[in-house]
C-alpha cells in the first residue's frame, strides 16, 4: 500500500489544514488509542495525530507502531505531529478528508 509521491504532496497540502484528532501522551500507544485511530481512518481516511511524547526516538518508535499496528503509511512527520493515511473499505463522501476536499474543488471550479 505504497503512495506515490505525488498523492503524497497532494496529502500533505490537505493535511496543513486538519486538526489532530488523536492524540497520544506517556501512555504511548494502548489498545484503545489504537481503536481510535482505525477508527478515524476509517472514516476520515487522512488524520492528524498528536505526539504529546518529549524524547524525539520515543516518538519515531510510537509513530512506527502506530503504522505497524493500524496498517497506515505516514505521509509526514513534523516535529510532534505525523499526518497518517490509510484508504477505507467504503469511503464515505460525507467524512473522508480525501472525498470531501475533492467535492470542494471541483465544486469551485464549476
Amino acid at each position: 500500500m505504497s503512495i506515490s509521491s505525488a498523492q503524497r504532496k497532494q496529502y500533505r497540502t490537505l493535511g496543513h489544514k486538519l486538526n489532530p484528532i488523536v492524540t497520544i501522551a506517556g501512555k504511548g500507544l494502548t489498545e484503545n488509542v489504537q481503536d481510535e485511530i482505525n477508527r478515524a481512518l476509517e472514516d476520515h481516511e487522512l488524520i492528524k495525530v498528536k505526539l504529546v511524547v518529549l524524547d524525539r526516538e520515543m516518538r519515531a518508535k510510537v509513530v512506527q507502531n502506530i503504522t505497524r499496528a493500524c496498517r497506515c503509511e505516514v505521509v509526514q512527520e513534523i516535529g510532534k505531529t505525523a499526518l497518517v493515511y490509510r484508504a477505507a473499505k467504503r469511503p464515505n463522501p460525507k467524512l473522508s478528508n480525501l472525498l470531501r476536499t475533492e467535492a470542494g474543488s471541483t465544486a469551485s471550479k464549476s
